[in-house]
């Protein structure tokens, strides 16, 4: 198999940091579920990029198929906490 694309991203803080692109493209606050602060979490970042992955590989089938249509993605992401009881 081919790469095709590799990145990284750099964190400090966890659920309670930033987030950034080495070269400060990109630079997000993270905060945990819930927070009223602004910011989002790792879920919503999961979702959003699922969904545009997901999305994308949609389009490529579409193309191939020669079906001209806008879709759109929603995905739902949930954080459990499995507790030892």
């Amino acid at each position: 198999m081919k790469k095709v694309y590799t990145t990284t991203m750099i964190n400090t803080g966890g659920r309670s940091g930033e987030s950034h692109s080495p070269n400060h493209s990109f630079n997000v606050n993270i905060e945990e579920p819930g927070s009223k602060t602004e910011g989002t979490n790792p879920e919503e970042l999961f979702a959003a990029g699922y969904s545009a992955c997901f999305n994308s590989a949609l389009d490529y089938i579409k193309r191939a198929k020669n079906i001209r249509c806008n879709s759109i993605i929603k995905v739902r992401v949930s954080l459990y906490n499995q507790s030892k009881e």
